[in-house]
């Protein structure tokens, strides 16, 4: 069976930490899948067509990643491409805390499904898809927290 991964987020924007977490965990997993969920207690500032855009743009060259889109349970997507894994990155004790409990409740939905939590690299664990839409909706550049090549407007 294939180490199947699913990386959950809005990616509302991406930044560089969404692509570090996916490409350092390329080598534990033989297929990523990062889906874009979406999360009915959010309103998002860029819409699900530019999103996925973007993260299809980044990981153009990577053939063991594939970029969807999905509004159901993260469990039941998981279910559905057979994903025994969801990745997940920790900038902080507080993610951890979040992340841990939702963890849990997807396992007790789903007993085989396993998280892995990957710690952000210190270069990247300030960076929050919250702040950088505050900077943007104050006119200030977030060119340095974005992947390169991405175009926000």
């Amino acid at each position: 069976m294939s180490r199947i991964a699913v990386f959950p987020g809005s990616f509302d924007p991406v930044t560089k930490g969404h692509e570090s977490i996916v490409h350092r965990a390329l080598p534990l997993f033989d297929f990523i899948i990062v889906a874009i969920g979406s999360n009915s207690t959010k309103s998002y500032m860029f819409p699900l067509e530019k999103r996925k855009k973007w993260l299809e743009q980044i990981f153009a060259s990577e053939p063991k990643i594939k970029v969807v889109d999905y509004s159901s349970l993260t469990v039941e997507f998981c279910r559905k491409h057979n994903a025994r894994y969801i990745l997940r990155g920790l900038r902080s004790v507080t993610d951890f805390e979040y992340e841990s409990n939702i963890a849990q409740m997807n396992r007790m939905m789903e007993p085989t499904l396993e998280t892995i939590f990957m710690l952000t690299l210190p270069e990247f664990s300030g960076i929050r898809s919250t702040i950088i839409r505050e900077i943007l909706r104050h006119g200030g550049d977030v060119s340095q927290f974005i992947p390169s090549g991405i175009e926000l407007k």
